[in-house]
């Protein structure tokens, strides 16, 4: 084994700090949808990559990609709420829930096929152009975007949780839910807001992967070990914990890729998440 230069090593850990940013984005909904609604919702990544595409179909037609969150992220804060009060309705448990929202992730993969089809897309913009070259070390825009969209929504949902009315209640209604309604806190109207939150937050993921990444349908599974690795390993409910957690994953990946070969990178990964399943089952819990 040959060790990589200072140069290469350098940009490796940059670069798995902006992967593992986006890891954390794609996390944050995930992180607070398990851990205050109690509901695992795979769609999530479904929908992540429904944006995405939704983002290069925009962009295509001339909008600028950023541009379409102000569509997409009402659009999917509505599909989130919506999801969140039919399961309410029928009184989805979590494990069925994991069910129902992995059925619901192999249709959006079927639509997304159907209109886009199974090929690969890459969104063009100008966005994707630009890179900088900082100490030796190349910076790409989008991974900056995501960079600043991953920390900046992270702490402000830390901020709504820890300093607002609404937070509290959230957190309250999470640790027990009969106490917080005798004291007259509105659940069903919080839940909604917090599903259509996290949806919300998987649509600005999935511009985030249209700026940066090739699309192709079945590539929605690929998150999703990494991604319940990030969540886990930082603990269920929490804001700021996907985004560090991702961090590390990202950083340990790329610094493994450059030090042995890519196809170790999925090891460390995985190899977190079954050592916290083993280990620290309360994480998953």
């Amino acid at each position: 084994m040959t060790w990589p230069s200072a140069t290469l090593l350098a940009q490796s850990v940059l670069s798995g700090i902006f992967v593992g940013a986006l890891y954390g984005l794609l996390g944050l909904g995930l992180s607070l949808s398990w851990g205050l609604l109690r509901l695992i919702n795979l769609a999530h990544f479904a929908f992540a990559f429904l944006s995405a595409y939704l983002c290069y179909q925009m962009a295509a037609m001339g909008v600028d990609p950023l541009a379409t969150l102000l569509v997409i992220v009402p659009g999917f804060f509505v599909l989130g709420a919506a999801l969140h009060a039919a399961m309410a309705r029928f009184a989805i448990t979590p494990f069925n829930s994991l069910l129902v929202t992995f059925g619901l992730t192999g249709i959006i993969e079927a639509i997304i096929q159907t209109i886009w089809t199974a090929d690969f897309r890459k969104l063009e913009s100008h966005y994707g152009e630009q890179r900088w070259k900082v100490a030796g070390l190349y910076v790409p825009l989008p991974e900056v975007i995501t960079l600043v969209f991953a920390v900046g929504l992270s702490f402000a949902v830390w901020s709504v949780l820890r300093y607002t009315d609404l937070g509290r209640a959230l957190r309250a209604s999470a640790e027990d839910a009969p106490i917080a309604a005798a004291f007259g806190i509105n659940q069903r109207r919080n839940a909604l807001l917090l599903a259509g939150t996290c949806s919300a937050l998987a649509s600005v993921a999935g511009v985030c992967l249209a700026l940066g990444f090739t699309l192709a349908p079945s590539q929605i599974y690929a998150w999703v070990g990494v991604v319940f690795a990030a969540v886990m390993l930082g603990g269920l409910g929490r804001a700021l914990a996907p985004l560090i957690a991702g961090i590390v994953i990202g950083v340990s990946e790329a610094v493994t890729m450059a030090v042995t070969a890519p196809s170790w990178a999925p090891l460390v990964s995985f190899t977190l998440l079954i050592a916290i399943l083993l280990f620290r089952p309360g994480r998953a819990a």
